[in-house]
């Protein structure tokens, strides 16, 4: 354990030094946001994939496999199934018509304060939602690393968050991204390795020892034993997981950070190779923890192990590797989550500043300087909603709760953007009660769910058995928008469609 503790202060005091050095870059907005739009494709390809190859990827979808099998892997299949329908619809015209945020995008096409105070609490509590997922990761991890509680992890991880943000803004965090998942691709690709030479290289080998140690037998060989357990929840969490990706602020910000638009195509590209490899090894991993972890009776026989399902894979880390790999994968999963918690904080923070407070408060941003001010304030007030968030959810498993942070983005976002992007007749007045329609059904039905009533609240039953509802809100959200859109036949309306020709100019520049 020492061992591991060297490794989890090493990786501390590197990333501080990273963001000293960003901190010398990070006095414009166009820094503090967008890196300077300045980071090549191959760059940001790692460090979108560092978004999705995160505690919800390593942690979390393990965990899942552990009780369900094989459908474990659909959830991240999903996500990646998601990003080549981002390169060809979202990618282009999104850094042709944006500067740092997803919202930029809205008000480019639609003019008017409701559309950016919608879409920004929207994004807000997107951001703050995923950002939970990280830290319950995170406070699991650290807990079961340095053996203190949960709620002190979260805080030490929640502080060392913070400070990255304020000093290095998006620069510092897309290189903790890079560094963070080139290491996860490397330490997955030994463990997979590793495993396979237990079971003489041979997967059939290894997944027939899973099946035979498994409660659940050969059932674990295809879906259905747990979120994929019938029709309707499978669409829904299908929908969520496929279009998620394209309507999370912080992803969509990285597009931003490219200088062109052919270096953001470029990112997409290479961000679903590196992901796509990446879920490739947790095939061996997955099956690997069942074999392994469930058949050892230190960790796994009769009852869960130390830390629930999402530390499964860390337990398998110790038994492949011994005590130097468990150290090493700690301090690359922990640097995962605090790089993904980051951009989470300054999408955040850029909603914060550049969208709500000129709105509401436009004094506060009235220089360049006073923006990346309220900014630095936004990142700290989005962690500690986060970090109270954490503590309600620590028994969920991370990698469905990702899932419903996608699938409130799928639902709320996606849409609107499509239709701002693609449809003249969108009106300022249908995209804003449009986005808020389906943040309303998101949240208001997942807290009906059994997800919170069950889960997190204790209750023996939920007001609705549904655990995913994306399906529901998409529909709300483009029917608000729609039916407000064409019965609209105000002055901003007229205005909003005027103006699509002229979008349609700008998002074909190169």
């Amino acid at each position: 354990m020492n061992l591991a503790i060297a490794f989890f202060l090493l990786f501390v005091v590197a990333t501080f030094g990273l963001a000293i050095i960003a901190s010398r870059r990070a006095g414009k907005a166009s820094e503090f946001y967008a890196a300077g739009h300045n980071i090549g494709g191959v760059q940001n390809g790692l460090a979108i994939a560092g978004d999705f190859v995160s505690a919800a990827s390593f942690l979390g979808v393990t965990g899942v496999m552990y009780g369900a099998g094989f459908e474990g892997l659909l959830l991240p299949i999903g996500v990646l199934t998601g990003w080549p329908l981002m390169l060809m619809i979202f990618a282009d015209r999104m850094r042709n018509l944006g500067r740092y945020t997803f919202i930029d995008v809205l008000a480019y096409r639609l003019q008017g304060n409701g559309i950016r105070i919608s879409a920004a609490l929207t994004a807000l509590c997107i951001n703050t939602m995923y950002a939970v997922v990280q830290l319950v990761g995170a406070g699991q991890l650290l807990s079961l690393l340095l053996g203190v509680g949960y709620v002190p992890s979260l805080i030490v991880v929640t502080v060392l968050m913070a400070v990255y943000v304020i000093m290095g803004g998006m620069l510092v965090t897309t290189w903790i991204q890079m560094i963070k998942a080139t290491l996860l691709l490397l330490g997955g690709a030994a463990m997979a390795a590793m495993i396979l030479s237990r079971f003489g290289f041979s997967l059939d080998q290894l997944v027939a020892s899973a099946v035979a140690i498994h409660p659940k037998g050969e059932a674990i060989l295809k879906p259905g034993l747990s979120y994929f357990s019938d029709p309707l929840s499978s669409v829904s969490l299908s929908i969520a997981l496929v279009f998620g990706a394209l309507g999370m602020p912080h992803v969509v910000m990285r597009f931003f950070t490219a200088p062109t638009a052919k270096e953001a195509r470029s990112a997409v590209f290479w961000a679903t190779v590196f992901a796509g490899l990446f879920y490739v090894m947790l095939i061996f991993i997955g099956y690997g923890a069942i074999a392994m972890v469930m058949a050892d009776p230190a960790i796994g026989a009769g009852g869960m192990p130390a830390g629930g399902t999402n530390m499964v894979v860390m337990h398998l880390t110790r038994l492949v590797g011994g005590e130097a790999f468990f150290g090493f994968m700690a301090a690359v999963s922990f640097a995962t989550i605090l790089a993904v918690v980051a951009g989470l904080a300054i999408s955040g923070a850029a909603t914060l500043s550049h969208d709500l407070a000129r709105i509401v408060a436009p004094k506060l941003v009235a220089t360049e300087k006073d923006e990346i001010r309220v900014s630095r304030f936004g990142a700290v007030l989005v962690s500690a909603v986060a970090l109270a968030l954490a503590i309600l959810f620590e028994k969920e498993n991370i990698a469905f709760l990702g899932s419903l942070a996608l699938g409130t983005a799928a639902a709320a976002n996606v849409p609107v953007l499509f239709l701002a992007l693609y449809w003249q007749g969108l009106t300022p007045r249908g995209a804003t009660w449009g986005i808020l329609t389906g943040l309303f059904l998101s949240i208001v039905l997942i807290a009906m769910g059994p997800v919170v009533m069950i889960g997190s609240l204790g209750l023996k039953e939920s007001l609705i058995s549904i655990v995913n509802p994306t399906l529901f809100a998409m529909i709300g959200t483009i029917v608000v928008a729609w039916v407000l859109s064409v019965t609209d036949r105000s002055a901003a309306a007229d205005a909003a469609r005027a103006g699509f020709a002229a979008q349609e100019l700008a998002s074909e520049r190169v």
